[in-house]
């Protein structure tokens, strides 16, 4: 540890005086958010301020109005770390008729660069703080990095994340239905389970939803195919001149960014996009790499996510081959799923916990939020029995350009020493997030 961490360290933590409170409100979905809510915290300590709890802005994309406490555990939450950052639900009255942004206290991404470093929040943020006791943070999320940092943030925002944020027993209660419909055995309860599910983990199987199964374990995949990834990425997925058109009005309605920069850029044809490993996995891509992984015609899958792209069309060549799929909305009755509708939030949660408690978890794009927090959570409470498969899609995209001369065992052994690379236990590199691999001193050593 460098003489300049040492420093950093000694000033950082609970005080008896507060420098004043903290607001923020997190944009994006359930896995932002929750990225959001662990910086927050650590922010809060470096700033020796305390943390008001934060909020979500509401999305015309996910339409949810749920906050803090509509997902997680809200005295859980302060009680877990009370030792280390003062949380209150609200502000004190004086300071709730202040216009915040009237007094210069409004803080957006133009004023702190993304992931940016603890200096300038020492710099920018903690003098107006101190001058008018408040600061609220607007539309926060990746806005702190993860490296060069001092170990004591690193281990608050691991205890933020794996340890204080607890799903409400409602979510609890649904998820645990999941679980048990898509186990066909009694499993003893695992410390994801107990985690996630709390004191809702069952400990006999449903005797509702019992269905003629291949084998008992299930793998939980998160099947990126959507139609927001699928336009975003710019590939072409062999729907024609219709699918084109249709793609590029998505993009000029919910990406009017995107088209601003590709009027100024060099094109990049969808043919080296996907040699990049640019595009999204189609499902039937995902199925044949199932399919090399040796899962076979009667694996169990819960499938995680939104609507897929393409919907039933895209998804028969995947339902052929893997016919016992199931989701949430197959799972769980109408009555059930009720409290949920409408609550985009809530249903991620749900899938979440499917996944992470899975027997194996399989994504087709490690840049997502909730397989990069999934495969975190499978890290650090699966004891190494949580398997999860990553595809490197550059990789996949040079072995998927040969179908029409490889042979299937060819086929079969590339994708698994692709897999088994991706599966090799990795201590959390430099810059890295400590959310996504939490193997490091500050995170997963027990002494």
């Amino acid at each position: 540890m460098s003489g300049g961490d040492h420093n950093w360290n000694s000033k950082i933590g609970k005080h008896d005086e507060s420098n004043g409170y903290i607001m923020v409100s997190a944009n994006g979905g359930l896995n932002q958010q929750r990225v959001a809510i662990c910086n927050a915290v650590a922010v809060a300590s470096l700033l020796n301020a305390t943390l008001v709890l934060p909020r979500f802005l509401y999305s015309n994309v996910w339409k949810d109005p749920s906050q803090f406490g509509d997902i997680y555990q809200e005295e859980y939450f302060i009680s877990v770390l009370k030792h280390e950052v003062n949380i209150v639900k609200e502000l004190p009255s004086p300071l709730k008729s202040i216009d915040i942004e009237a007094i210069g206290s409004l803080i957006t991404d133009a004023d702190i660069a993304k992931e940016a470093k603890p200096i300038d929040y020492v710099r920018k943020v903690l003098p107006i703080l101190v001058r008018n006791g408040v600061v609220h943070f607007l539309g926060y999320g990746n806005r702190l990095g993860f490296d060069p940092l001092p170990s004591k943030l690193q281990r608050l925002r691991c205890k933020c994340n794996f340890h204080a944020l607890k799903f409400v027993p409602k979510i609890q209660e649904a998820a645990s239905l999941l679980v048990r419909r898509t186990r066909k055995h009694d499993s003893a309860r695992s410390m994801l389970d107990k985690q996630l599910l709390g004191n809702y983990m069952p400990n006999i199987p449903s005797k509702h939803h019992e269905v003629a199964r291949g084998s008992y374990r299930y793998l939980a995949l998160h099947l990126r195919f959507e139609e927001d990834m699928v336009a975003y990425s710019q590939c072409d997925f062999g729907g024609g001149e219709s699918e084109r058109k249709e793609l590029q009005a998505y993009r000029e309605i919910h990406f009017p960014l995107l088209i601003e920069r590709l009027k100024s850029s060099k094109p990049i044809s969808p043919e080296e996009l996907r040699k990049l490993g640019r595009c999204p996995l189609t499902p039937e891509e995902a199925a044949l790499l199932l399919s090399a992984l040796g899962f076979k015609h009667g694996t169990y899958i819960y499938l995680a996510g939104s609507q897929i792209y393409g919907a039933n069309s895209r998804m028969q060549a995947f339902t052929s081959l893997y016919p016992n799929l199931v989701t949430k909305e197959t799972l769980l009755t109408p009555s059930e799923l009720e409290p949920f509708r409408n609550f985009s939030s809530q249903l991620a949660a749900l899938d979440f916990i499917a996944c992470a408690t899975a027997d194996v978890f399989a994504m087709t794009d490690s840049g997502s939020q909730l397989s990069s927090l999934v495969s975190g959570f499978r890290t650090y409470y699966g004891n190494g029995q949580a398997p999860t498969l990553r595809p490197n899609k550059k990789r996949l995209a040079a072995i998927l350009s040969e179908n029409s001369t490889i042979r299937w065992n060819d086929f079969e052994d590339r994708v698994r020493k692709m897999i088994e690379e991706g599966q090799r236990v990795r201590v959390r590199g430099f810059g890295r997030s400590i959310y996504r691999q939490p193997r490091s001193p500050e995170c997963m050593c027990r002494t």
